[in-house]
């Protein structure tokens, strides 16, 4: 049985077993032996705490990695990691997303509008402050309330804006392990080389998350201080950042089973979590999700077929909401082809068993309490999802649901305000309000109310979404529902479009006893908001309590330490270049060419080229990027190395620490990697770093980059 039970373990859990798999915080980086693996410098070159290292060059891009690659500030990172910048800095007549943007000089760098930089100075252990705070806590809600409460205490007492030192306390281990991080905070972030999407974006959604790989997903930021080193807004006055270390480029490039790792912050897994998690996003999460992000994708797609401005507002959109419903899809796939969900509750079928068999009566019923507390989160799965993900992308709702909690959450203690009323976030949060409320389109407003009642009518559980008043439509005829939201919902608002400006002063019980039905709506999905948030956060607290016993479980089972799931902050992760096989008599080798880019150009739409790139492939060579090993220009690798979302942009060194390349997505097999990684299937994607030389090189003629670059 143990046997057994181990084996379910290596596929659907984290541990030290297979030496690829992991992605180990700073404080377990000692524990790992490197060297055997093939590292060939020291410990202290890639982690010292108390000076300069590997550790030093990576920076916190906003929910992606960066990585200083020069004296001057200049950051790598992807261009879908920029692409929201670029396209903001974007017109129709100067459309740098689509054409590319160059700087050739210093005064020339545009600003990178949404992104901050932060580099992590320190960090602290801080579990004990937290859960000795809970110790006398009466319920699961008031547990992670009080567990809220002490993280945002202890992150707001450690942070030193003065100094520009942001703090912030991540949980590793749900409701056992608590670290304080500090970092350092860089506020003007700007663009230097963004080339072409047909360069960066090369194969646009129809080779995301697909192997083979052609794109050149890299962009070269700058990060920006006041003259006297304090992070300051842009500002002209601004003088590029002098990091304390930078990557060397390794212009060799790498071959098959080369030793790789990886630095960077990846977003979330969800390894240690029980079956009955794995089965609300098989069952609830993923398929809803997914499908409502194709919907809103297609409404963008025909709105916008004709109107190059809105092309250009829908464009990163588009593009977020697609790279999700993509890898939402795969992962589904990737469930379903590993019987994933059914392997987990075998493992804790035999689990239970080793409870008995070896009387740990103190987890006799944790399987029943999880099952419990996912019967309640699956009930409100469907409400949920269609309010957070279909109505939250209309400004109108937005905005009515901000300004109808305002003046209530302006009057609390600033402890009790929710995120976005916190005086931290207020202003961030008026402006885009107030966007919101200039920035309406009224098809696309009618087409999300329609949809969002005709769906749901659809929701299987008992939780009721709708108002009682709205109860009366015919849900089932489109007609009527087009008609209601169009006449009643719309242009009967006055309320809202005449004193717009001055929503934020109305108090609740304006909103509450409004006649207009849209006002109306808001506020009854307010209040079925504000059960959601009740519900949830009683789940939030059982699970605080109840995934500790599961880890620690676990760990008599195993007999090993455990490394906490992925949470955004900084991770290494180790393997080799690696190629795979997908399917029966498929075998995918790990390198990319220019060859297979001139190949896939002849499709046209997605795949076409800049004309450069068929020039550049005829003398290819001669140039100096050309690989003998290859016999062409390298392009992309594959690598076997565990990542997730949040490690686009991470730097991939070689076993001297020098830069080979940059992560930027996953194989479709390894979108599965947030739940098990394999050793089969688990691959990630990285742009070789002579492909990104190639193309500054031939495309952005900035010689000042290139100089720069070399030093």
């Amino acid at each position: 049985m143990l046997k057994k039970l181990l084996f379910l373990f290596l596929i659907v859990s984290t541990s030290f077993v297979l030496s690829e798999e992991g992605m180990h915080p700073l404080s377990e980086i000692r524990k790992l032996d490197l060297q055997k693996a093939g590292f060939k410098i020291s410990i202290d070159e890639l982690y010292n705490a108390n000076g300069t290292s590997l550790i030093t060059t990576l920076v916190n891009l906003s929910g992606c990695t960066g990585s200083f690659v020069s004296p001057n500030g200049l950051i790598l990172t992807n261009h879908h990691c920029s692409y929201n910048a670029v396209s903001a800095a974007s017109t129709v007549e100067n459309n740098y997303l689509q054409n590319g943007f160059v700087a050739n000089s210093l005064k020339e760098e545009i600003q990178a509008k949404g992104i901050s930089a932060k580099i992590i100075e320190s960090y602290e252990d801080v579990s004990d402050i937290i859960l000795s705070a809970i110790k006398n806590a009466n319920s699961d809600q008031e547990r992670i309330k009080i567990i809220r409460e002490k993280i945002k205490e202890i992150s707001k007492a450690e942070s030193d804006p003065d100094n520009d030192i942001d703090a912030s306390v991540s949980e590793m281990l749900a409701g056992k392990s608590y670290i304080l991080f500090r970092y350092k905070k860089i506020n003007d972030i700007r663009i230097v080389f963004a080339p072409p999407l047909s360069i960066g974006n090369f194969g646009g959604e129809e080779d995301n998350w697909i192997w083979p790989r052609h794109t050149g997903d890299f962009t070269f930021l700058r990060a920006y201080v006041a003259p006297d080193g304090s992070s300051k807004s842009y500002s002209e006055d601004n003088v590029p950042y002098q990091p304390k270390k930078w990557l060397e480029i390794n212009h060799d490039g790498v071959k098959e089973d080369d030793f790789a790792f990886i630095l960077g912050y990846p977003g979330r897994t969800y390894r240690h979590y029980p079956a009955e998690f794995l089965n609300y996003q098989y069952k609830y999460f993923l398929p809803n999700t997914s499908n409502i992000y194709d919907w809103i994708i297609k409404q963008y797609e025909d709105l916008s077929a004709n109107n190059d401005t809105l092309k250009l507002e829908y464009a990163p959109k588009i593009k977020s909401l697609a790279n999700g419903m993509k890898n939402y899809r795969g992962k589904i796939l990737g469930i379903s082809r590993l019987d994933l969900v059914d392997k987990k509750f075998a493992e804790e079928n035999e689990l239970m068993n080793y409870i008995t068999n070896n009387n740990l009566n103190e987890y006799d019923s944790l399987f029943i309490q999880f099952k419990d507390l996912f019967k309640t989160k699956n009930t409100i799965a469907e409400a949920e999802i269609l309010i957070d993900r279909l109505l939250s992308t209309s400004n109108i709702f937005s905005a009515l649901k901000f300004a109808s909690n305002y003046q209530t959450e302006i009057n609390k203690e600033e402890s009790e305000r929710l995120y976005e009323y916190q005086e931290k976030n207020l202003d961030k949060s008026l402006n885009s309000f107030y966007s919101k409320l200039n920035n309406i389109n009224f098809e696309l407003e009618k087409r999300i109310f329609v949809k969002f009642l005709l769906d749901s009518k659809n929701i299987t559980s008992n939780f009721k979404l709708l108002p009682a008043d709205l109860l009366t439509i015919n849900l089932n005829s489109q007609t009527e529902v087009e008609n209601f939201v169009t006449n009643e919902l719309l242009n009967k608002s006055s309320m809202f479009f005449t004193v717009k400006d001055s929503l934020i002063n109305l108090k609740d019980t304006d909103f509450a006893s409004s006649n207009e039905k849209l006002v109306s709506l808001v506020y009854q999905l307010n209040k079925v908001s504000a059960n959601i948030k009740e519900i949830n956060d009683k789940f939030s607290g059982g699970l605080s309590r109840l995934l500790p016993k599961l880890v620690e479980l676990k760990m008599k089972v195993e007999n090993t330490t455990f490394i906490p799931d992925a949470n955004s902050t900084l991770r290494l992760t180790y393997g080799h270049i690696k190629g795979y096989t997908p399917a029966d008599a498929v075998y995918y080798s790990p390198f990319t060419t220019l060859s297979g880019i001139i190949d896939k150009s002849k499709k046209g739409g997605e795949y076409q080229i800049d004309p450069r790139l068929v020039d550049l492939n005829k003398n290819k060579k001669d140039d100096q990027y050309f690989s003998k090993d290859l016999n062409d220009i390298p392009v992309d690798f594959l690598y076997n190395m565990d990542t997730t979302g949040g490690n686009s942009g991470s730097p991939i060194l070689n076993a001297y620490g020098k830069l080979i390349g940059l992560n930027f997505d996953r194989a479709y097999e390894a979108t599965i990697n947030d739940y098990a990684w394999s050793p089969d299937y688990s691959r990630s994607i990285g742009v070789d770093i002579r492909y990104i030389l190639f193309i500054t090189n031939h495309f952005s003629g900035a010689k000042y980059l290139l100089d720069e670059l070399k030093k």
